[in-house]
């Protein structure tokens, strides 16, 4: 049985890793980065190359974002072809660095009214199939639902994924939580990108075990960071 914290607790937990220096980033992001290879062969066989296929990886501001981006080079550094798309107008610096250190694409959508983006979507699905989405754009730090840019992208980008075939879709990845669920209390209230995979970093999020969030959050995999270790969180009752 999965434990469920609220965002205030895991904040609360990861305080003291942090001002101590734990690498909870770079932890987090070697974490998505497996699961995304594991994905990637899970279609493809052993060799994660061998459909050609594409990683895209949603990037919104702040620390889900940077595990994004982290996860993103290091899958560039396997020889993965990665394209990522920014969607957030304070992407985090250290993670933006190492994607361009590689020869991972990118793309800056996060300038454009939330009208015209919507004609962008369509391109960020042409080329070699994409095999896996990523969707960090929002962690435990969102609420009210996406709006703006990523709301729009993320509506357009499922409209047109459920025009295909099933064999034909890529598998999504949330990083911590899928994008725009409310963390604390499982609510829908805005556009959403179902999730095969939750990538959930230290522990499980309330949000992720209620419906209807649970409904899109797909099989959700904890990433052990340390943080139930901490006294000071206590599992919500």
């Amino acid at each position: 049985m999965l434990r469920a914290y609220t965002a205030d607790q895991v904040r609360a937990a990861e305080e003291p890793l942090l001002a101590a220096g734990v690498p909870l980033m770079a932890r987090a992001a070697f974490a998505l980065e497996c699961v995304v290879v594991e994905e990637l062969r899970g279609r493809s066989g052993s060799n994660p190359l061998a459909r050609a296929g594409r990683v895209l990886v949603l990037v919104g501001s702040g620390n889900n974002g940077g595990d994004g981006l982290f996860a993103a080079a290091g899958l560039a550094r396997r020889g993965v072809d990665v394209a990522v798309v920014l969607l957030g107008s304070r992407p985090h610096g250290a993670g933006l660095a190492a994607v361009r250190a590689t020869s991972a694409r990118v793309r800056d959508l996060s300038g454009f009214a939330p009208a015209p983006v919507q004609h962008e979507v369509p391109g960020l699905l042409e080329g070699p199939l994409v095999e896996v989405i990523v969707d960090a754009m929002t962690g435990i730090g969102g609420s009210g639902g996406l709006r703006g840019v990523p709301g729009v992208v993320v509506a357009t980008l499922r409209a047109l994924l459920e025009t295909r075939e099933k064999d034909q879709r890529p598998i999504v990845v949330a990083v911590d939580v899928p994008s725009g669920i409310g963390v604390d209390d499982g609510t829908v209230p805005g556009p959403v990108l179902p999730a095969d995979r939750t990538v959930t970093m230290g522990v499980a999020k309330t949000g992720l075990l209620l419906p209807p969030a649970a409904g899109v959050s797909g099989r959700v995999d904890v990433v052990n960071l340390g943080l139930e270790a901490e006294p000071r969180v206590s599992p919500r009752r």
